[in-house]
């Protein structure tokens, strides 16, 4: 492809990117036996600095995510059995457990994302961030979701 037949950018071509990516990403995190929306919470409690109230993260994760309170709540479920989350009141904390794993799929999703942009100009990558960052705020705002 050459920059006169790549097409457009449009919805379509966002989604084809998206799952692609996606699915890599899905069989490096199906290696260490979690799902896409269990490495995304890690990822938020991680972030938040290893703890973070119960409340807070569904609505993180579901608005991330533009799923539903009761799978969100189904993930955290999860994840608290699997020992990769504790929960104390209401603060949801990662174990070493959760974190060592987060740690090591964030690696291996890195490796993947890495070789994807590899040789794509830095100057691309910024205006495609921006556009993309831009596109989803403009649906954020339509949906009310941050």
């Amino acid at each position: 492809m050459t920059a006169a037949t790549a097409p457009t950018l449009n919805a379509r071509v966002i989604a084809l990117a998206h799952h692609a990516a996606r699915t890599l990403a899905e069989g490096a995190l199906d290696r260490h036996g979690i799902t896409f929306h269990q490495s995304v919470t890690l990822r938020a409690v991680t972030v938040a600095g290893g703890s973070v109230p119960h409340d807070e993260l569904v609505t993180e994760i579901q608005n991330s995510l533009k799923t539903t309170e009761t799978i969100v709540q189904t993930v955290i479920e999860e994840l608290l059995t699997a020992g990769l989350l504790t929960q104390e009141d209401s603060l949801l904390r990662l174990t070493a457990t959760g974190r060592d794993l987060y740690e090591t799929t964030a690696a291996a999703t890195a490796e993947i994302a890495a070789r994807l942009y590899a040789g794509i100009p830095a100057e691309d990558l910024a205006v495609a961030g921006r556009v993309l960052t831009l596109i989803t705020d403009r649906a954020n705002a339509e949906l009310g979701t941050g």
